[in-house]
């Protein structure tokens, strides 16, 4: 069904790796892609090196959408018939239209790799017992661990529908020695674990894997996640449409990217020129073995650093130092600072009383503002305030709200409430 995908072979060198990998990539969905026919339809293949790559058009998720939108329900970037297709998810929608992706079985198999690399970093082997804090619908989430883990020959367990307690008791019972799920959840299930009188430390738990939120990538955060559960976290970043890119290490200080199989750039969202080493700038990525579902220059909309330094781990792949920064989508600018909402979790991350929170964006005499919600059974908003204006360089109310009053999260976080336009 697909054009050869060779082996690498003795193309040892990553950049020859890339490039030939790349060419295969390009030379056939130029010809087979309806999508990627019309937007590479002035570019000549072979491309002589990865540099190359900075010649090509970038592709957006707007453009997705929008293709989908005039050739519904799937449209023109799957490359084969549908038939051909036996994995069908769609992005979570918190960001408009749900974005529609079908794998085939050759696709899918490479999510599965990807995700292999995942747990092998993660030191994951095949006498671990895996479970699933996940509820299996049609975002993707955990579908490829799920593949993954039975492909490393690790017992696999799903939490499904199950409530907390219950997957709490399940992973228990059956001793699990790996948890998957979102920064947020792995939280939750340690309030739950304190309802119920459960010290999760003296569980089987060994390993966490992270993924759909920063968090793992963010000190404060993981320390939390690591202290309640006595395990160690390793975080993971992938999405829908890219696919399982990046994964953290034994050091605990950024995300690696699959070279071997996603090509990374980065590049100023505003000029879209490349930025240079220590500078933050959009992570912009090409999949190298999705022919069923190509992207090729995919502005993901993550902001990153861009860095050139090497890992102790020994790991040659690209480091991206303290993982997912924040989301291009979510900065705000309130009284001419910066603000994402991924640096306001990381400092309440930092206190433990803080059981969940929430940011509201609101309007107050003509100017936007800021406050903080925090459940605590201690006194310390004041505490909290001191700290975010320090770090975030804003005063930031800070209200402390009954508790268990906000919403708690089993997949991805919800926690700002943009109130904004109701002024």
């Amino acid at each position: 069904m697909v054009a050869s995908q060779q082996q690498p072979g003795l193309h040892t060198n990553l950049s020859d790796t890339q490039l030939l990998k790349l060419n295969q990539m390009l030379v056939f969905v130029s010809q087979n892609n309806e999508f990627y026919r019309e937007k590479l339809n002035n570019i000549s293949f072979p491309i002589h090196s990865t540099k190359d790559l900075q010649e090509l058009p970038f592709t957006t998720k707007a453009e997705l959408v929008e293709d989908q939108k005039n050739f519904a329900p799937h449209g023109k970037n799957h490359t084969f018939t549908k038939s051909e297709y036996v994995r069908y998810h769609q992005t979570s929608g918190t960001t408009g239209r749900p974005l529609k992706v079908m794998d085939t079985k050759e696709s899918w198999s490479w999510w599965e790799d990807c995700w292999l690399e995942v747990f092998r970093s993660s030191g994951v082997t095949k006498e671990d017992t895996v479970y699933l804090a996940f509820s299996f619908g049609p975002f993707i989430g955990f579908w490829g661990a799920f593949e993954a883990a039975k492909k490393l020959g690790a017992l696999v367990i799903t939490g499904g529908s199950q409530t907390s307690k219950e997957r709490l008791n399940s992973l228990i019972d059956n001793d699990a020695t790996v948890l998957l799920g979102t920064p947020s959840y792995a939280l939750h299930l340690g309030e739950v674990a304190k309802q119920n009188n459960i010290d999760l430390r003296e569980t089987g738990v060994k390993k966490i894997i992270t993924a759909g939120e920063p968090g793992g990538s963010v000190p404060s955060i993981r320390n939390q996640i690591e202290t309640i559960w006595g395990a160690t976290l390793f975080d993971h970043v992938g999405m829908t449409e890219m696919g399982a890119y990046g994964y953290s290490c034994s050091e605990h200080n950024g995300l690696h990217i699959n070279e071997s199989e996603f090509i990374a750039e980065v590049v100023n969202p505003d000029t879209l020129k490349s930025v240079e080493i220590g500078e933050r700038g959009e992570l912009v990525l090409t999949n190298l073995g999705r022919y069923g579902y190509p992207l090729i220059r995919y502005r993901t909309g993550d902001i990153v650093i861009h860095s050139s330094e090497s890992c102790p781990c020994g790991n040659t792949y690209k480091l991206l130092p303290k993982g997912i920064i924040g989301r291009k989508d979510d900065m705000v600018v309130i009284r001419g600072i910066n603000i994402y909402p991924s640096s306001i979790e990381a400092i309440v991350r930092e206190f433990s009383a803080i059981t969940e929170y929430r940011i509201i964006y609101y309007t107050k005499g003509g100017m936007d503002q800021i406050k903080l919600q925090i459940e605590t059974n201690v006194d310390i908003s004041s505490i909290v305030a001191t700290h975010l204006r320090d770090r975030v360089g804003l005063r930031i109310d800070v209200e402390v709200v009954e508790t268990n009053i906000l919403p708690r999260f089993d997949m991805k976080a919800r926690r700002v409430l943009d109130k904004r336009d109701a002024f």
